[in-house]
């Protein structure tokens, strides 16, 4: 046997009767017929009573005879089987595990701290009763090897490579997809069945982590430079333009060169420009 098989118990309350009815008959035995021989309903009352158990929703239990598996239950309800039967109780309810924040290397080689929130349950009761020492464990350790192995297929961000499209930071869904791929994997030797696994927390590592922030900053600074510098060309052209198209003032190179360079400063300046007021000729 390597799959699991469900069973069907007697009934508890079917059984409970029969337990009702030896104890009746022992006492009443006793005590009407003084003969010692009703002992044995009470002994088989004795013998019966450890065979009941229940099941609650989403819950199950694995049988065993003597070291052999006889089958799960995983019907709720109120049952009795061989009281020689070993019982052990898996539940089937969803579970959520997450991880404690791991240090890894990204693809490039950067120390990040990373953890994960896995969603599962037992599927199979078998492979998770007897494929593995202690389920909950091997979830525990296959998924931290998850998160590491999924580390090293992806940078943390494209700074350092900027034909990658895919990195841990931008692309979630994806990433996220192939770490729950990677876990149910790893974890369907033990019955598992993964429900849902995603990045619970994702940063650099504390020793790279004001470098990086600050790389970052740097790289938006020049971004932001880049957009407000594009913007002011155009308004400087178009300014130029609609000087020259209205014949408001005639402009020669230098003068334009003038110009250009006292809106560009304007423009691009970090702080507000102070107006100075002209009151001669442009000339002086």
């Amino acid at each position: 046997m390597t799959n699991e098989k469900e069973m069907k118990p007697s009934s508890g309350y079917t059984m409970l009767t029969f337990l009702a009815l030896f104890i009746i008959m022992g006492i009443g035995g006793i005590v009407l017929f003084k003969s010692p021989i009703f002992i044995i309903a009470f002994v088989l009352a004795i013998f019966m009573a450890p065979g009941f158990f229940f099941v609650y929703p989403n819950g199950s239990r694995v049988m065993t005879l003597f070291g052999e598996y006889k089958g799960t239950v995983k019907e709720h309800g109120f049952y009795w089987v061989n009281p020689f039967f070993v019982r052990k109780r898996i539940s089937l309810r969803a579970r959520n595990f997450d991880s404690e924040r791991l240090k890894v290397n990204d693809k490039l080689g950067n120390p990040i701290n990373i953890s994960v929130i896995l969603v599962w349950r037992v599927k199979d009761t078998y492979k998770a009763a007897f494929e593995v020492d202690i389920y909950e464990n091997f979830v525990r350790v296959q998924t931290d090897a998850a998160v590491r192995k999924l580390a090293n297929m992806y940078a943390y961000d494209n700074f350092d490579d900027n034909e990658s499209e895919i990195t841990l930071r931008s692309g979630m869904e994806e990433v996220n997809e192939n770490l729950e791929r990677e876990v149910g994997e790893r974890l369907h030797i033990a019955g598992i069945e993964v429900l849902e696994a995603r990045i619970g927390y994702l940063a650099y590592a504390q020793e790279i982590a004001s470098a990086m922030l600050r790389r970052q900053q740097a790289t938006a600074i020049v971004a932001a430079r880049m957009k407000i510098v594009e913007g002011a060309v155009w308004m400087v052209e178009e300014a130029i333009n609609q000087l020259s198209k209205r014949n408001i003032v005639q402009l020669d190179e230098d003068k334009k060169a003038a110009m250009v360079s006292n809106l560009l400063t304007v423009l691009c300046a970090d702080k507000d420009a102070t107006p100075v007021i002209n009151t001669g000729t442009l000339n002086h």
